[in-house]
């Protein structure tokens, strides 16, 4: 996405459609609706259960 599109400015004339764009803002920013992507898991650090994933790889040495 083009940083330009960020900074448009945006013009209303209709008071109308201007509630109805800032209740939409107010109403998007209560209760924000999202999930991570991917679950973060923590770094092997235990040598027997590195051992065990590179058995499991076919890595012997």
């Amino acid at each position: 996405m083009p940083t330009s599109s960020i900074f448009t400015n945006i013009v209303i004339n209709d008071p109308g459609k201007a509630e109805k764009f800032i209740d939409a803002l107010e109403a998007s920013s209560h209760d924000p609706a999202w999930q991570t992507a991917s679950s973060i898991r923590r770094p092997l650090t235990d040598i027997e259960k590195i051992r065990e994933l590179m058995a499991k790889r076919g890595y012997v040495k």
